[in-house]
């Protein structure tokens, strides 16, 4: 969880849009879109995601490995889950 409001307020912003495009993409099959609009805004959507998941991990990493009051076994535990949410992420 980012530990600045300003990080904070900058996540959600980017959860709310990405809920707006998902809500789109409901409408949109509901509504017998072509295809080829779907997939179009499926990638907006992969990208959304994308930035959001970069965005989130730069703030992690300052907050918890250059911010932070942590000992080096703390830093080494906190590159270790996030080498293992990469590894899962990049699959």
């Amino acid at each position: 969880m980012p530990k600045q409001v300003a990080d904070k307020k900058k996540m959600l912003i980017r959860v709310h849009r990405i809920q707006g495009q998902v809500q789109a993409i409901e409408r949109a099959l509901g509504e017998d879109v072509p295809c080829t609009q779907l997939l179009q805004q499926l990638c907006a959507i992969r990208g959304a995601m994308d930035g959001l998941m970069r965005e989130l991990l730069q703030v992690h990493l300052k907050d918890e490995l250059v911010d932070g009051d942590t000992t080096s076994a703390q830093r080494a535990k906190a590159l270790t889950d996030i080498n293992q949410i990469l590894t899962s992420y990049f699959r």
